[in-house]
């Protein structure tokens, strides 16, 4: 499998996708065109997505395809040379992928070898289910079944911050929720700026920040880029 799972698609005071595109480059170096997944966009169209994209994805020399123009959106991904799904609202993408089998379909292609590229929501519905995600339920999908390419969760845009005034759960204290109630399955959280990359059978933590690990029966810890994250595979 070959995978880049980005927590976030932009920095504060940043263009869109500036800091990750050359990341982006080289994982898809030789890649011309990509089948595109816009359905956690809510706010604005599909059409905007994809435009948005191809407007940043045209200085790789990459031609962005969004899979809501195809008659048959599975179809289109089991074509694809690579697969792009983007960030937004993670219960509104689960739900439009669900109904139209892309799940499974890019599960298979995923398997396949297909590279594969994932931001924010794109990242979540890689993981086994989305239940890490810190987005609000807009929508009710089918399940909260996801893909499945990596055998962990993610919670991108991992923040360690609890702010002033604020009596709530912190977002450490939901992924510990998360590691009590699935006591077999590892949570990372993956702080903006950074990334997961996975090639060769090698998972590397990308960025200038560590990634916090979340487990039942172990204290919350940092792994920093370059460190051995075999464990999670």
């Amino acid at each position: 499998m070959r995978l880049l799972l980005i927590s976030n698609s932009t920095n504060a005071g940043e263009p869109y996708l500036s800091y990750p595109l050359p990341y982006i480059g080289s994982f898809l170096a030789g890649v011309r065109e990509v089948a595109f997944v816009p359905y956690a966009a809510v706010t604005f169209s599909y059409a905007e997505y994809e435009r948005r994209v191809q407007e940043r994805f045209s200085t790789l020399g990459i031609r962005v395809r969004s899979v809501h123009r195809a008659a048959d959106p599975a179809a289109a991904i089991r074509r694809a040379p690579a697969i792009c799904v983007g960030g937004g609202n993670t219960f509104a993408l689960a739900k439009k992928m669900q109904e139209q089998g892309l799940m499974s379909a890019i599960r298979s292609r995923v398997r396949a070898g297909v590279p594969y590229v994932g931001w924010s929501a794109g990242s979540n519905v890689a993981c086994p289910t989305i239940c890490t995600t810190n987005d609000m339920p807009i929508v009710e999908p089918e399940s909260f079944r996801a893909i499945g390419a990596v055998k962990f969760q993610i919670n991108p845009h991992y923040l360690d911050a609890n702010p002033e005034g604020h009596a709530g759960e912190t977002r450490e204290v939901r992924l510990l929720e998360f590691a009590a109630a699935n006591p077999r399955r590892y949570a990372v959280g993956l702080r903006e700026g950074c990334m997961l990359r996975y090639e060769e059978g090698r998972l590397e933590l990308l960025g200038s920040r560590p990634m916090r690990i979340f487990h039942k029966g172990i204290a919350p810890y940092e792994v920093q880029p370059g460190d051995d994250l075999s464990f999670l595979l």
